[in-house]
């Protein structure tokens, strides 16, 4: 309903219209990396199906508006991002970790951790969302850093950056985790001249130096 009503908001006033579309829109994909042109393999039923399917019908209204109503839009496929000023337990698998190995808690693993995630750096999301807004190309446009890791090398990168000796826990996976997630970016460098500049390596240490201060004064809060 939200999209619905910022869509006839734009179209009322004249506006550009951005969607925020996600990843999630491929599912558990068949095709690696994912391009835009790939239609995705989401379990329309499943227990995360609420989100991807929510971001397909908004893909849909979003270009239904474009093409019956004249709405100039634009719309993003935004992958895994990071950075500083996350929620410090807002349950994505970067902040986990982050914020776990500076508790000194064990990071949790669901399954194991052979899935793989592709992480860009906040900063590297506002430049491509700016490019995409001030061009001239509807979308969609695949947003994301092509580097791929699996959860347990995002694990130990976290180490390396945090504390050596965390150690990790492994759970039971959830339902519907998708195997693999890849984005493919080409469209993005030929029509918006963007790609990411920040390597996990390079963003992580940003992130943690935010996370770290924010854990600190929270604990000082607490008397701790």
């Amino acid at each position: 309903m939200g999209t619905l009503n910022m869509l006839g908001l734009a179209k009322r006033v004249g506006a550009r219209f951005l969607l925020t579309s996600t990843s999630e829109v491929y599912g558990d994909p068949l095709e690696h990396p994912q391009k835009e042109t790939y239609w995705g393999h989401v379990n329309p039923i499943g227990e995360r199906s609420c989100y991807d399917e929510g971001k397909r019908t908004a893909e849909t209204l979003t270009m239904d508006y474009h093409r019956g109503a004249g709405v100039e839009v634009r719309i993003a496929r935004i992958f895994n991002t990071y950075g500083p000023r996350m929620c410090l337990d807002d349950g994505r698998v970067v902040s986990n970790f982050v914020a776990q190995a500076i508790r000194k808690q064990p990071m949790t693993v669901y399954g194991d951790g052979k899935q793989t995630r592709s992480f860009q750096y906040v900063s590297d999301l506002v430049d491509g969302l700016v490019a995409l807004m001030e061009g001239e190309h509807v979308g969609p446009f695949n947003l994301g850093n092509p580097g791929e890791f699996t959860m347990l090398e995002l694990a130990e990168v976290v180490k390396e950056t945090i504390d050596p000796s965390a150690t990790i826990e492994f759970r039971p996976n959830t339902a519907d985790d998708p195997h693999k997630r890849k984005p493919d970016i080409s469209k993005a460098k030929e029509l918006l001249n963007w790609e990411p500049k920040i390597s996990l390596r390079e963003g992580l240490p940003l992130m943690v130096n935010d996370f770290r201060n924010r854990i600190l004064n929270e604990d000082e809060g607490k008397g701790l």
